[in-house]
């Protein structure tokens, strides 16, 4: 029997998926992912992944990463090419869509601190990973990082993220270290909160090395441990970093109206030009990105910077 060109052509569009499937499943990689809430084996790269973690996506963005579908609430300015109508909306910062999910055809969905009570019911529609932080911040800031590279098969680029992160550290550990105390202080409306050691931002204090002024701060509120301006003045710390929530949150941010008055004007890191104004989306929406904390990083190494540079001159 003789086949003709269409009859090969026929046969060949209904065989090249039988010899492409094991071209294909060879060079996929599996990957065991440890996560906050379990274990994940999967095939990598993932082709449609699904992001509702301002964190991650951050990481992602940051890897040259494309998810399938983000959160479509809540991103900072330099998340905004994600506000595209390109990428499909899959729930905000704290809900997520099901629907929406459910009809993407996704492989994978990546949650963090504030989806995370969707783990049980979103691991029901498909495999779900959870890369909230513990409370070794950066190091889970690290792992998180590698655990994105391997979802999107870019190791090499997670691997010089990693370095960039350990080599800014690196340098500005030295300054921290002899800088003295320092106040993580959130300002929320007109109401007044510090961050602990334990807190999203507790890194200032465990990784770079800043006296706190507190031990026993209550780290389980957004607003951080209410506090007052006379327990400011009476601690006086050496530096004070502020976290505008208001703004971080899309809401008129007044941080810096708020904190101009007699008492602070009185505090020692007023005095010697030591309040630093962190970014707010930054410090508080995306607090666990790649991208987040290096920016926090360089803002306080040009504070510490600026300082060592100016305290000779002063002497003189």
């Amino acid at each position: 029997m003789r086949l003709t060109l269409p009859s090969l052509l026929a046969c060949t569009a209904l065989a090249l998926p039988f010899c492409l499937a094991p071209l294909s499943a060879a060079l996929a990689d599996p990957v065991t992912l440890t996560h906050a809430q379990g274990e994940l084996v999967i095939e990598a790269p993932v082709a449609k992944v699904l992001i509702l973690d301002p964190s991650a996506l951050d990481i992602a963005a940051a890897l040259g990463a494309e998810p399938a579908g983000v959160l479509g609430t809540n991103l900072p300015p330099y998340l905004q090419q994600f506000a595209a109508d390109s990428y499909p909306k899959v729930g905000t910062i704290f809900e997520p869509d099901y629907e929406a999910i459910a009809a993407s055809g996704a492989d994978l969905m990546i949650i963090g601190s504030r989806t995370a009570p969707s783990y049980p019911q979103m691991s029901q529609l498909l495999p779900t990973v959870d890369l909230s932080p513990d409370r070794t911040h950066l190091t889970s800031v690290r792992e998180n990082i590698v655990k994105v590279g391997q979802i999107f098969g870019k190791n090499e680029e997670a691997a010089a993220l990693v370095a960039s992160l350990d080599e800014k550290l690196a340098r500005l550990k030295p300054l921290a270290q002899t800088a003295g105390t320092a106040l993580i202080l959130v300002v929320n409306g007109d109401k007044l909160g510090a961050y602990g050691a334990s807190s999203r931002l507790g890194w200032i204090h465990n990784e770079l090395g800043f006296a706190t002024v507190e031990e026993n701060f209550d780290d389980r509120f957004h607003g951080g441990d209410v506090i007052s301006f006379e327990y400011i003045l009476e601690r006086d710390p050496d530096w004070i970093f502020v976290v505008d929530r208001s703004a971080a949150v899309g809401e008129d941010g007044g941080a810096a109206a708020v904190l101009d008055n007699a008492l602070m004007a009185e505090t020692s890191a007023v005095k010697n030009g030591h309040l630093v104004y962190l970014n707010p989306q930054a410090a508080y929406i995306t607090f666990s990105g790649y991208t987040a904390v290096t920016t926090l990083l360089d803002q306080i190494s040009a504070a510490l910077s600026a300082d060592a540079t100016a305290t000779p001159a002063a002497a003189e």
